[in-house]
């Protein structure tokens, strides 16, 4: 969600507002530009103009795809520049409505854990631990944060281990061990005079660096375009010559589903697939100054669709219904025979 490239990389001001132009162009994708936006905002040092855009989404009247997300992030920056009442207030709001997803939690934990409300925080990611988690045989992966979060705060205020400590451990890839990298001595080893010591610290802090920044971007490398039984016939309408392309709509899902099959079986990370439209299509060719019947723009069109946040992950997770929109389980559908 929140960029993490070094301020003397980017001109994080121009990059807002090439954002929020971007925004005014794609109607369909301004909550995703504009969160970004507000990142960059943030990273700038101009929250303020960071808080407009929150309260630009939230007062738009348009349907908003995570509202207590965009709630969060407002509040985490509020508190960053002073405004601790109104910050806590949207925090005991979130807090009270208990969203169904687990980033908004994450969020306002960690902003009561940077002020030094540390049992405040364990407080809040063990409410969210339980609303989400109860009765769940596999935490998703969006809930491996919360996790997370929670054994560090717990481990800094020397809480004695739990189930949830103990299933954050099993979760956790790292080489550094969650112990390790939440130890809270490890603060004093910055200071030491001895360079065992400091050289220990690094390769502490270089994992959970590397690890951070996997949670937040998770990028698509490979985002496979799909497009829904009827905006695909809407597509061959207007364009025959991409009947091609796409012969029936149930031989396009099926080359979907193999074609990620084999992306994975060679080892390519973090497949998505993102979901087309026909005015969507068409104004992307229009900005390419090319026809949609140029099939070479497919690929690209997946790609911006993905950098703009609209890939979704696969295979889906267990249980989830299948990417097709079949409205059954994916093990049921295009994941039957996996």
């Amino acid at each position: 969600m929140r960029p993490d490239t070094p301020a003397e990389n980017v001109d994080h001001t121009a990059e807002a507002a090439r954002l929020e132009r971007t925004a005014g162009l794609y109607p369909e994708d301004a909550e995703a530009l504009l969160l970004q936006a507000a990142a960059h905002l943030e990273l700038s040092g101009d929250r303020p103009a960071a808080t407009a855009l929150y309260d630009r989404l939230l007062s738009s009247g348009a349907p908003l795809d995570e509202p207590h997300l965009i709630r969060a992030l407002k509040a985490s920056n509020l508190w960053e520049y002073g405004h601790e009442a109104e910050a806590r207030a949207i925090i005991d709001g979130i807090r009270a409505t208990a969203p169904r997803n687990a980033a908004p939690w994450v969020i306002v934990a960690e902003s009561l854990e940077a002020h030094d409300e540390l049992e405040a925080a364990e407080k809040t990611f063990t409410e969210a631990a339980r609303l989400l988690l109860t009765d769940v045989p596999q935490p998703p992966h969006s809930t491996h944060p919360l996790l997370f979060g929670r054994h560090r705060v717990r481990r800094m205020l020397g809480a004695a281990h739990d189930e949830w400590d103990t299933l954050a451990d099993t979760l956790h890839s790292s080489p550094v061990s969650l112990d390790e990298l939440h130890d809270p001595k490890r603060v004093w080893s910055l200071g030491s005079d001895n360079p065992l010591e400091l050289a220990a610290e690094i390769s502490r802090l270089r994992a959970e660096l590397g690890a951070y920044r996997e949670a937040l971007s998770r990028p698509f490398p490979v985002a496979v375009l799909h497009w829904p039984a009827d905006e695909l016939a809407e597509l061959l309408s207007a364009y025959p010559s991409l009947s091609e392309e796409y012969p029936s709509h149930p031989d396009h899902l099926a080359t979907i589903e193999a074609s990620l099959r084999e992306l994975a079986a060679s080892g390519t990370p973090n497949l998505g697939i993102v979901t087309g439209t026909v005015p969507s299509y068409e104004a992307f060719a229009a900005s390419e100054l090319s026809s949609p019947t140029d099939t070479t723009l497919l690929p690209q069109y997946a790609t911006t669709l993905a950098a703009r946040g609209r890939a979704v992950s696969w295979p889906p997770e267990r249980g989830a219904g299948c990417w097709c929109g079949s409205g059954r389980a994916y093990a049921g559908c295009h994941g039957g025979d996996a």
